[in-house]
């Protein structure tokens, strides 16, 4: 349980490096646009330092929670702890974003569930990996 913890923690990790790229480096291209449904060249510009900002939270959750991964799977048994701790503060935290995006933008519904799902499931594993 715990290396399928590690591999969609992992996977959570890496999504959100992508939302980071998109966020703050191709805020403006129109297939970014789409799929934060920006509807104009206007909207994009009055929200792209906003959006730059956001990107780099994500790529923290995503480094932290890979780092966290990684650690559990490849270090030493006393780094064990150190990885689990990373790898849980992580993916709560992304966990809790997507809930509050889906609150705070229902119409993000999607993208919601997407953002929860991954990281929803690491925590579902390793709760089980810990009581385990």
């Amino acid at each position: 349980m715990l290396i399928a913890s590690c591999v969609f923690a992992v996977l959570a990790g890496l999504l959100h490096v992508l939302i980071f790229v998109l966020e703050s480096f191709r805020w403006t291209e129109p297939s970014t646009m789409k799929t934060f449904s920006i509807t104009s060249i206007e909207e994009a510009e009055a929200t792209k330092e906003m959006a730059y900002n956001q990107g780099f939270y994500n790529l923290f959750f995503g480094i932290m929670t890979a780092a966290g991964a990684l650690i559990t799977l490849f270090g030493q048994q006393t780094q064990q702890t150190v990885g689990i701790t990373l790898m849980a503060a992580g993916t709560v935290s992304m966990a809790l974003a997507a809930l509050v995006l889906f609150t705070g933008s229902p119409d993000k519904c999607t993208a919601a569930v997407k953002q929860f799902t991954l990281p929803a499931l690491s925590l579902i594993f390793l709760i089980i990996a810990v009581l385990l």
